[in-house]
């Protein structure tokens, strides 16, 4: 498959063309990829009026992942905002959402004055959905509605996709999943990719699971979802989106084209027996893993003795960096690139020595009730003040324990008992309420 950003600037880089125009580094070397970041100069395309190499490039990212295809350099945070533009636009009023949604998903819907319905969940990292909860849902209003899941989760559980979207379908709904951890699902043996699976849309970190630069990502639409979706779709991404994206990371997703094309399938298949193997390990050791997400390894240690930060420290001993380690968690992000650190990983959790369970565990996710809108806290007047004494006020900002970005309360919301136990167990210790 031919790489038509990346060639353009390969092209230009050897013709030692006189940069009179951005970025001010002009090619001269201080990081040592100055000289292929570029900007929209005649013949490099535009990102959001792409007519030409930019163009091609998803046109080829559209035949790999077999619907189309757009780019995103800000990830899938512009993708997540992207979306609830074009489903705003197509009459959308109601929308219900897992509550597991990462930041920019609350940023967009404030900005966009949505008020989402939310979903139970038991951990606020959890993308657990009951599905008769949402059939009730669906069934409440005759509003125009969509539906937001967020799956894979951070710690790797998957939602039923195929279930959830039938549901949608028999209600008129339409389905977008933030699939920012799953870019790779499109390529197993079966595909689990989300618009493979009846989802009207999705987005996808390339950065996460493909080797492709920090902020490389995707907006998916279905082959079957509403025309104006795609048609709206670079108008959608540039009205949050900046207007110099990163040649850099353009250059980087397109190069992933000729990658995914050239046997990445197989190698993620080759590559994914492995880790089941090394899983079984950990299990046989006496180790807890959940998840069901093939590249994501999550252990739950503290029936082994330890918290998650204790053996993401005894990694970092071993020069190993997982990806989210918390007091009941350590998760770790894989991908074929690490065929040759994989039995790195393995021994060096395998060297833990097993000490007593820990039995305290997490509390249930608060609940909370809207006060006033999200849109509305939001944009209030607010005030820092301490978590343990918050009760009653309403959430103005996000609280999140980074870096999964996920808020454990949503702005709007009156904070309860159940949101204080909360804050205390993940170490919150102030939050931002609405000034009274």
């Amino acid at each position: 498959m031919n790489t038509p950003i990346r060639d353009f600037v390969e092209k230009y880089i050897a013709s030692e063309a006189v940069r009179a125009h951005m970025p001010g580094h002009k090619g001269k070397t201080l990081l040592g990829c100055e000289q292929a970041d570029i900007t929209e100069i005649a013949g490099a395309d535009s990102l959001y009026e792409a007519s030409g190499i930019i163009k091609e490039s998803e046109a080829n990212a559209s035949k790999l992942f077999e619907c189309e295809s757009f780019y995103s350099a800000e990830g899938s945070s512009l993708c997540i905002r992207a979306m609830l533009y074009l489903l705003k636009r197509q009459g959308v009023t109601r929308l219900i959402a897992s509550r597991n949604a990462h930041k920019s998903f609350i940023s967009g819907c404030a900005l966009l004055d949505f008020s989402p319905i939310w979903l139970k969940a038991s951990e606020y990292l959890s993308c657990g959905i009951d599905n008769c909860e949402l059939s009730k849902l669906l069934l409440q209003s005759n509003e125009k509605t969509a539906v937001f899941i967020t799956t894979p989760d951070y710690l790797g559980g998957c939602a039923d996709i195929k279930a959830i979207s039938a549901l949608c379908k028999a209600s008129g709904a339409y389905l977008c999943v933030d699939c920012a951890h799953g870019a790779y699902l499109k390529f197993l043996p079966e595909s689990l990719y989300p618009t493979d699976l009846g989802a009207d849309m999705c987005c996808s970190s390339a950065h996460k699971t493909l080797p492709v630069l920090t902020g490389g990502a995707y907006l998916h639409i279905a082959s079957t979802a509403p025309k104006a979706f795609c048609e709206n779709a670079k108008s959608a991404l540039s009205l949050f989106g900046s207007t110099s994206p990163s040649y850099l990371i353009l250059q980087s997703l397109d190069t992933a084209n000729a990658y995914i094309a050239n046997g990445y399938p197989e190698r993620l298949s080759e590559f994914i027996i492995k880790i089941n193997i090394a899983k079984g390990r950990l299990k046989d050791h006496g180790f807890v893993l959940c998840g069901s997400e093939p590249l994501k390894l999550t252990l739950k240690p503290k029936s082994y003795g330890y918290c998650g930060g204790e053996l993401a420290k005894l990694l970092e001993n071993a020069g190993i960096f997982p990806e989210f380690a918390d007091s009941d968690y350590l998760v770790l992000m894989l991908t074929p690139e690490n065929a040759d650190s994989l039995d790195k990983i393995i021994t060096a959790l395998l060297s833990a020595e097993r000490r007593q369970a820990i039995k305290d565990s997490a509390p249930d996710l608060c609940d909370c009730p809207y006060a006033i809108s999200l849109r509305e806290a939001l944009f209030a007047e607010s005030e820092i003040i301490k978590a343990s004494q918050s009760l009653g006020r309403i959430l103005a900002q996000f609280n999140i324990a980074c870096p999964p970005a996920v808020p454990i309360a949503v702005c709007g919301e009156r904070i309860n008992e159940q949101a204080l136990k909360c804050f205390e167990y993940y170490g919150i210790k102030e939050i931002s309420v609405v000034k009274e």
